[in-house]
C-alpha cells in the first residue's frame, strides 16, 4: 500500500475539496441560475451565518461557516422558508400602574424569558416612583423589588469616577496625575497613564486585558488579580489609540482606575468605594460582592431564561463589580440634582467630544436629550443582568432600570428613554 506524509494528504484533501465545491456550485448554477441579490438573516447557534439568495429560479437559504481564521469550512444549500411569525401570547397584568407607563414596559419586557425581574425608579422633581414586574407563566405582574440586589454592570464606572473626583476635591490627587507613581516598576515602553484618560476612555487602553482567561465565560473576571495585572503593566502593556485624542471604551481602563485609586490611599478600592459613596450617601443595600445576600440577590439569567453564576471580580472590580438595588440608584440619582455637591458636578463636567451627539465627563456618557437638554447616561450588563441609568439635572428627572436577564441592553436601554421622556 503506497504510503503518502502528512503534508501531502493534506494537499490532496484541500484540492480534493476544491474540486468537489467547484463541480457542486457548477451543478448549482445549472440548476437555479446566476445570483440576483442576497440578503443576510442572522447567525444561528454560533456556528453559521445564513444568507437569503435569490437565484434567477428559485429563492434558496445559503449556510456558510467560518474557523477561527474566519476562513470558509462548511457550506450547506437548502431552500429557503420565511420565519413563521409566531403570535405573543404575553399577557399583560400591570393593570394597577398607570396606563401610559404598564404599556411602555409591557411592549418592551413582553419577550423576555420567564422569571425575567425588572426594577424600575422614576425620579421627577425628587419624588421617587417604583415600577417592579415579574414574567411568571407568560404573564407579566407587578412585584415591589425597589429594594431586591441586582448586578449593576457597567454602571460601576460611574461610582469609581465618583471616588476619583471625591479624591480630587478632597485634594489627594489632580485628574491629571499619571497612576504610574503608585507602582513600584515601569510601566513597559514608559507608557504613561493619568487618571482622567482612565475615567473618560482616552486612555488608549484596549478593551479587556491580552492575559486575562477568557475561557471562563460564567465568571470572567475572577481569577484576575494582582499579579495579572502587574504581569500586563510591567510586560504586555500596549496603547490601540493615541492617548486623550481618541475615545476607545475599556473595561481595563476603568478596573485599573479602580485599583489604582485603592492604591494611591494604601487600601483596597473596594473600602474607598465603601466609605466614599456607599456610607456617605447611606446607600445601605449596596455591595461588592454576591456573597451571603441570601433571598434578597436576584438570580440572573441568559437570555433564554436558564440560572447563570454571578461574576466575581478582583482587581478589575471598579470595571463592574457593584450590586445594589433601585432604591439605593435612587439615592445617588438624586444626590446629581444637589449642584453644592462638587464631587458628583465633576463626575459631570464635558471631558472629551466623542463626536456631534455625545460627551464623555467622568465615565458619565452625556447625550442631548429630545428637549435638548443633557442627558447623564450609563448602561451596564454582566453574564445574567442588563442596566440602564439616565438623569436629566436641569429637569431633576431620572431613570434607573435593573433586570436579571443578560444580553438585552438594547431592550432596557430604549425602555430607560421612553421612559424618561413619559411625562
Amino acid at each position: 500500500m503506497m504510503k503518502f506524509s502528512t503534508v501531502f494528504r493534506k494537499k490532496w484533501y484541500r484540492l480534493y475539496l476544491f474540486e468537489n465545491t467547484r463541480q457542486f456550485l457548477n451543478g448549482l448554477k445549472i440548476q437555479v441560475g446566476q445570483i440576483e441579490n442576497k440578503e443576510f438573516i442572522n447567525y444561528r447557534q454560533g456556528t453559521y451565518a445564513t444568507y437569503k439568495t435569490n437565484f434567477e429560479k428559485a429563492v434558496l437559504a445559503v449556510n456558510i461557516s467560518l474557523d477561527k481564521q474566519n476562513k470558509i469550512n462548511g457550506l450547506f444549500i437548502k431552500p429557503y422558508e420565511e420565519a413563521k411569525k409566531t403570535e405573543n401570547k404575553t399577557i399583560n397584568a400591570l393593570g394597577d400602574y398607570p396606563p401610559e407607563i404598564a404599556e411602555i414596559i409591557f411592549s418592551k419586557s413582553k419577550d423576555f424569558p420567564n422569571n425575567t425581574q425588572l426594577s424600575i425608579a422614576i425620579i421627577q422633581n425628587r419624588k421617587k416612583k417604583y415600577y417592579g414586574i415579574i414574567k411568571v407563566n407568560d404573564t407579566i405582574k407587578p412585584i415591589e423589588n425597589q429594594n431586591k440586589i441586582f448586578e449593576i454592570g457597567s454602571i460601576t464606572k460611574v461610582f469609581t469616577s465618583s471616588v476619583l473626583a471625591s479624591l480630587v476635591t478632597d485634594k489627594k490627587l489632580k485628574l491629571t496625575d499619571e497612576i504610574n507613581s503608585f507602582y513600584p516598576f515601569t510601566f513597559k515602553d514608559n507608557i504613561e497613564i493619568s487618571f482622567q484618560s482612565l475615567a473618560n476612555h482616552t486612555s488608549g487602553l484596549p478593551r479587556l486585558p491580552e492575559n486575562l482567561d477568557r475561557s471562563n465565560e460564567s465568571n470572567p473576571y475572577k481569577n484576575y488579580g494582582k499579579n495579572e495585572i502587574d504581569e500586563y503593566l510591567k510586560n504586555l502593556l500596549k496603547l490601540e489609540k493615541e492617548p486623550s485624542k481618541t475615545y476607545s471604551y475599556s473595561n481595563l481602563g476603568a478596573g485599573l482606575l479602580g485599583y489604582t485609586l485603592g492604591l494611591s490611599q494604601k487600601t483596597s478600592f473596594q473600602k474607598l468605594l465603601q466609605k466614599k459613596i456607599f456610607d456617605k450617601y447611606k446607600m445601605k443595600n449596596s455591595f461588592t460582592s454576591s456573597q451571603d445576600l441570601g433571598e434578597k440577590l436576584i438570580k440572573g439569567l441568559d437570555k433564554n431564561g436558564k440560572i447563570v453564576s454571578n461574576w466575581d471580580f478582583d482587581v478589575l472590580f471598579g470595571g463592574g463589580g457593584i450590586l445594589s438595588t433601585t432604591e439605593d440608584l435612587a439615592i445617588f440619582a438624586t444626590a446629581q440634582f444637589n449642584l453644592k455637591n462638587t464631587e458628583l458636578t465633576l463626575t459631570r463636567k464635558p471631558t472629551f467630544d466623542i463626536n456631534n451627539d455625545m460627551k464623555v465627563g467622568l465615565s458619565w456618557h452625556i447625550l442631548k436629550s429630545e428637549n435638548n437638554k443633557d442627558l447623564y447616561w450609563h448602561n451596564g450588563g454582566t453574564g445574567g443582568y442588563s442596566s440602564s441609568m439616565a438623569i436629566n439635572i436641569e429637569q431633576k428627572t431620572a431613570v434607573i432600570i435593573l433586570s436579571n436577564v443578560s444580553e438585552i441592553s438594547d431592550n432596557i436601554d430604549d425602555l430607560c428613554l421612553k421612559l424618561m421622556y413619559e411625562k
